[in-house]
């Protein structure tokens, strides 16, 4: 008869795991909080088999491409491409942020405008997620469960999970 697949689940937070970024939540048609920054901190759970060499998989390959997708839009002023209430525009080499009849010009190096609803740290969450879940190196592992949190203060996290079916 043969074992059962030994699961096991590897957590990787490091310090180098991290992006500055300025945002703004929309909370509705009228409401936005005021331009702000955090140093966000990204961590990632990993559930896979363990084979019999005692490894699920090297997860340098996790860390390495945590780091790259921090690199990505650290500093940058993050706007939400999907939020209802938010019109972004090009105008005269700016990028304009309109939300309730205000116009926030940005110069485009500065400016990432993502594939989410809101700039949250929920939304955050899922983006990498997604990311994560696009990598053949990583799910060619038998991968059973993958979880991705950001942090954008100490007790303050959006996490978003996926599980194989």
């Amino acid at each position: 008869m043969a074992r059962p697949a030994r699961l096991a689940r590897i957590d990787v937070a490091k310090q180098a795991m991290n992006f500055s970024a300025a945002h703004f939540t929309i909370f509705s048609a009228t409401e936005r909080e005021d331009l702000h920054g955090h140093n966000f901190q990204l961590a990632c759970s990993v559930t896979a088999p363990v084979d019999d060499t005692g490894l699920m998989f090297d997860y340098a390959i996790i860390k390495k491409t945590m780091r790259a997708l921090c690199d990505e839009i650290d500093e940058k002023m993050l706007l939400p491409a999907h939020s209802p209430f938010l019109l972004i525009t090009e105008d005269a080499g700016y990028t304009v942020a309109v939300f309730n009849g205000e116009r926030i010009p940005f110069l485009p190096r500065d400016v990432l405008v993502l594939p989410v609803a809101n700039t949250t740290v929920e939304e955050f969450s899922h983006y990498f997620l997604e990311k994560i879940l696009q990598l053949p190196e990583i799910m060619v592992h038998g991968v059973t469960e993958i979880t991705v949190k950001v942090s954008s203060s100490p007790g303050q996290d959006g996490c978003a999970q996926w599980r194989a079916k």
